[in-house]
């Protein structure tokens, strides 16, 4: 047996199910999650149909690298989305969703025979990155996001020596599960340290789509890009159609960036038998090239956050986040004496409503865990489902 496995983490929802494996539910009250992050809404019509009118291609084995179709539709939109021109050719590559992705680069870029290779996270983060990290056999390392600057990263805790080590670097950009964009500052600063120390940038942007400003959320081919860093070296994005599109069981995505690194991504996937199948990738270049049910999709979400926000901040340290469709509160002192796993089971018990404790979604780091005291809430299903949700826990809170 591999011994690296021994390292990894219970992932947050099996440690959810743990903690509530005991709690029986209001039964006066019908279920309501909050808790797990899988997009709800229907999925388009057009991309079904693409879907099951490809389905001719499941008597061929699909090439690993995609057909030309696929990977000059996704530059497309990268174009019309960012205004960056990619090669569809060498410099991006379909892949069965960003989260298979982000696993499989770590495996690709990290020389575990190197002194202290090490991966930095983001903490909060997704799990993901620290269970690709690990079993890549590198170490990782926490930097935590700051509710004093819009949930920023503190990068600058990461010292000199550190940096040194390090040979990939995960960011999320809009996050999660804070909902925090980037801006472009902090895009060079992280360049430069990557100039200075050679180490490669995962950017994991999966929730660009689902924005609440009039301007969209800002990506790392076109910070690199607006820095004169047109051939991306060293960056690597993810994007998916997961939340974009509400297609999370198409498992689809690509990613795009620097053409050397995906030159050795692609001999890794070849071996590692991951191709996406013909099938799935007329249905993703449906998906792509439509923006109308992207806009129609977001709106959904403006409506949802506009009114399940206000209830929840008279009870909640809470605001509308930069992008995503999480709200991440911190819980007052007075409430389940500020626990977030006591306010979760709590809750689920009372009022038959279950939400993620921030504690589950970080690490201890700098001698805090950032996600202490703190709920996730994912405002997945709908308007009424979700501001049905908000009031229940408003209820919760005002009778505690």
């Amino acid at each position: 047996m591999n011994p690296l496995l021994s390292r990894l983490q219970p992932y947050p929802f099996e440690r959810l199910r743990e903690l509530t494996r005991d709690v029986l539910p209001n039964p006066a009250l019908r279920p309501i999650s909050l808790g797990i992050g899988e997009p709800k809404h229907p999925t388009p019509p057009f991309i079904r149909e693409a879907l099951t009118a490809a389905l001719d291609g499941l008597a061929s084995y699909p090439a690993t690298a995609g057909e030309p179709a696929l990977r000059e539709a996704c530059a497309a939109w990268v174009h019309r989305r960012y205004g960056v021109t990619l090669d569809a050719s060498t410099q991006l590559l379909p892949v069965n969703g960003s989260r298979e992705a982000l696993f499989a680069l770590a495996q690709t870029v990290i020389d575990p025979t190197r002194p202290g290779a090490t991966v930095v996270c983001p903490n909060p983060f997704y799990q993901i990155y620290e269970g690709a990290a690990l079993l890549a056999g590198a170490q990782t390392v926490f930097a935590n996001s700051d509710p004093a600057r819009n949930f920023a990263v503190d990068w600058s805790a990461i010292d000199d020596a550190t940096w040194a080590r390090t040979q990939l670097l995960y960011v999320c950009s809009p996050g999660n599960p804070t909902g925090a964009v980037m801006p472009l500052d902090e895009w060079q600063r992280l360049f430069e340290l990557s100039d200075r120390h050679g180490f490669v940038i995962a950017s994991d942007e999966c929730y660009s789509e689902i924005y609440f400003r009039d301007e969209p959320p800002l990506g790392s081919l076109q910070a690199a890009l607006a820095l004169g860093r047109s051939d991306f070296r060293r960056l690597i994005a993810f994007t998916s159609l997961s939340k974009r599109s509400n297609v999370p069981g198409l498992r689809s995505g690509f990613v795009a960036g620097d053409a050397a690194i995906l030159k050795a991504f692609l001999l890794y996937r070849t071996y590692h038998g991951a191709a996406m199948g013909p099938a799935v990738q007329r249905a993703s270049l449906a998906a792509w090239g439509d923006e109308a049910h992207v806009a129609a999709n977001r709106a959904l979400y403006r409506q949802k956050f506009e009114q399940v926000t206000p209830r929840l901040a008279s009870v909640l340290d809470v605001a509308l986040p930069d992008a995503g469709f999480y709200l991440w509160a911190r819980l007052p002192a007075a409430v389940c004496g500020g626990s977030d796993i006591r306010f979760a089971r709590e809750l689920l018990a009372q009022y038959n409503v279950a939400v993620l404790p921030g504690s589950y979604l970080a690490r201890e780091a700098q001698g805090t865990n950032p996600g202490q005291g703190r709920i996730r809430m994912a405002l997945v299903a709908g308007i009424d489902e979700c501001v049905e949700a908000a009031e229940r826990i408003v209820s919760f809170i005002q009778s505690s």
